[in-house]
């Protein structure tokens, strides 16, 4: 694989190859295999699951499939963090791999709609489990001047996915059975980890956790309660009136109460610097996520286009993401992180007012797949600033930790917004579509105010390293890594 006689670059060099260089040339293919299998596992899913939940017999149980693995992930991300603080980021991601293939197998034979939702648990886990130490394994391995081009190869791998992903899925649920969603992805995860083994074998001394670092259980104990809680919300859509508000109302304040030390102080409060890029980032998921599961379900029952035909609309959005996530990139010395937040911002705003005036007004099914293109460009273009950004903030020893509170402010935010979207769905029974969308645009606006508050606090916007450098614009002296708690 790898010529082990390759030197590993340090510091701050910009190697030649870039994220191809051949020091880590298969650590990055490794990595952009994951993501690439990951990226392909949501989309199929997200394509297959209106024929899944009349095949099981569970349509009641829609929103909350696709919400139990974003609010699972969360105890994943806490326990993947921490462990990759004290142990380094390769056990972790190991563990992480096998419990994401176990749940895998769980959903792919599930006999019903509850089993399959066990499944998406279990590999919702795991899945998010192994983002984390992919995070450290960037903030340890590869130099500054390379890291937002590793995010935005990240990016760069949901674009094979979403050009094919969607219709094979739709193909392959209509024609052969959905169950291959799911167990077709297995096959592929054990080479794309035996790619990077080799590589960070080699770099072990760069890998290494802290084992003075303890283990937080008081930590991983908030994180089963926020899940939980999370889960709480969508199922209060289940409830008889006036329970439903009630367990709702009580859910989401619980969530607010359990996620406090998951995050860095000041996330809810949305302090400048690292907690504010924490919570936009919670923000711009629940809006674009919360979305982006009733497209498909929208085209399929009210337009009765095909399953394949209907998942093409994220086809657009995968490709929008990746190009606009390679063109932040090379703006990445004109453009600060909080400058390209607040364009990525403003945009994915306009494009999901757009999403709920076509479900609103029951427009041509072609203006929901150029809308959600441009959601999609939004999210790219933003998406990889949110990692550099905090990253370059924080010490060594709390990159787990933050990396962690990114995942877990994407999955929450994604968990709550579908929790929410089911309820006044469920309120608002008589108008199809229209009131999901409504929720997820307003999420949407909240994160335009927001979205100036990412910038580090005491000084300019940091500005990622010039193309060609190591050198970047200093980071602010208070702009240093938070702690835990709120």
């Amino acid at each position: 694989m790898t010529d082990r006689s390759t030197p590993v670059p340090s510091g701050d060099a910009a190697p030649v190859g870039g994220v191809f260089a051949p020091a880590w040339r298969w650590l990055s293919l490794g990595m952009f295999a994951l993501i690439f299998l990951a990226a392909f596992e949501v989309l199929a899913v997200t394509t297959a699951m209106p024929i899944i939940a009349v095949d099981l017999g569970g349509e009641g149980l829609y929103a909350l499939a696709f919400a139990v693995p974003l609010a699972a992930g969360v105890v994943g991300m806490v326990l993947a963090g921490n462990w990759s603080d004290r142990a380094g980021p390769l056990p972790p991601l190991l563990a992480a791999g096998a419990l994401f293939v176990t749940g895998l197998v769980i959903a792919g034979l599930a006999p019903n709609m509850p089993v399959l939702v066990l499944g998406r648990l279990v590999h919702g886990i795991g899945g998010a489990a192994v983002i984390v130490p992919l995070y450290v394994i960037v903030a340890r391995v590869y130099p500054e001047s390379v890291r937002s081009r590793v995010f935005a190869g990240f990016a760069a791998a949901w674009v094979i996915p979403s050009i094919v992903g969607p219709t094979v899925a739709g193909y392959v649920a209509e024609h052969l059975s959905w169950r291959w969603v799911f167990l077709g992805v297995i096959a592929l995860v054990l080479p794309a980890a035996l790619m990077m083994l080799a590589p960070l074998l080699r770099v072990l001394d760069r890998v290494q956790g802290d084992r003075s670092v303890p283990w937080s259980v008081p930590r991983l104990g908030w994180s089963v309660l926020a899940a939980a809680a999370a889960l709480g919300v969508s199922l209060s859509a289940e409830l008889a009136e006036p329970w439903r508000w009630l367990v709702a109302v009580a859910s989401i304040a619980l969530v607010v109460v359990a996620v406090r030390p998951l995050v860095p102080v000041g996330t809810l409060r949305a302090v400048r610097g690292i907690p504010s890029a924490v919570l936009m980032r919670a923000i711009v998921a629940g809006a674009f996520f919360g979305s982006e599961i009733y497209l498909p379900k929208l085209l399929i029952e009210r337009y009765e286009l095909p399953a394949g035909l209907a998942g093409a609309v994220l086809t657009g959005a995968g490709v929008s993401w990746a190009a606009a996530s390679w063109l932040q990139g090379r703006l990445d010395a004109r453009l600060s992180d909080t400058e390209v937040i607040r364009i990525g911002a403003a945009t994915l705003a306009v494009a999901l007012v757009g999403v709920l005036c076509i479900a609103a007004f029951a427009l041509p099914p072609f203006a929901a797949f150029a809308a959600w293109t441009v959601a999609g460009a939004a999210m790219g273009f933003m998406y990889p600033r949110f990692s550099v950004s905090v990253l370059e903030q924080s010490a060594q020893s709390e990159q787990g930790f933050n990396s962690a509170a990114l995942s877990i402010g994407e999955s929450l935010g994604g968990a709550v917004a579908l929790a929410v979207t089911a309820l006044v769905a469920t309120v608002t029974a008589t108008i199809a579509f229209t009131p999901e969308f409504a929720v997820t645009a307003a999420i949407a606006i909240v994160g335009v105010v927001l979205a100036p508050r990412v910038r580090p606090p005491g000084g300019r916007p940091r500005r990622a390293p010039v193309e060609g450098t190591g050198a970047s614009a200093p980071a602010p002296a208070d702009g240093a890594a938070s702690q835990a708690g709120e």
